[in-house]
């Protein structure tokens, strides 16, 4: 089954966790509007403690450390990725079944998920994934 989600407004964690669970059960997953999707906090404290990720180096060789980026879509990719056991066979299926875009590409008729509390009805503080990548020094749109 193909599932469609507007990420606009919806919180990060709440939508990556139930777009794991569809995509362990076996279904399709897109996710529109990553750059709308929001985080719950102060910009302040979000922005350092992704930057903190992302200056960690090993020192022996800095090649292995681990890759964060900084773009929308993949930075929405790489939290849905830490909710899958992608290291095993059925993980690393369920990845290969999620596409997520910035923006909502022509053909594709997004349809929230009702179980989904939007951002603002939830918390005063929400950053939108937008800010934080601007923040940590993506240059896109």
């Amino acid at each position: 089954m193909e599932h469609v989600i507007d990420g606009q407004g919806l919180i990060l964690g709440r939508i990556s966790s139930h777009a794991a669970k569809m995509l362990l059960n076996g279904d399709n997953v897109t996710i529109v509007n990553a750059e709308e999707i929001v985080i719950s906090g102060h910009l302040k404290e979000i922005a350092a403690k992704y930057k903190r990720k992302i200056e960690l180096k090993d020192k022996a060789n800095p090649e292995h450390s681990p890759y964060i980026s900084r773009r929308p879509d993949l930075f929405v990719k790489r939290v849905v990725r830490g909710m899958l056991p992608y290291r095993q066979p059925k993980g690393k299926s369920a990845y290969k079944r999620l596409r997520v875009f910035v923006g909502v590409p022509e053909g594709t008729r997004p349809n929230s998920v009702e179980t989904i509390k939007k951002g603002e009805e939830v918390y005063e503080n929400i950053v939108t994934i937008k800010e934080l990548a601007a923040k940590l020094g993506y240059k896109g749109e």
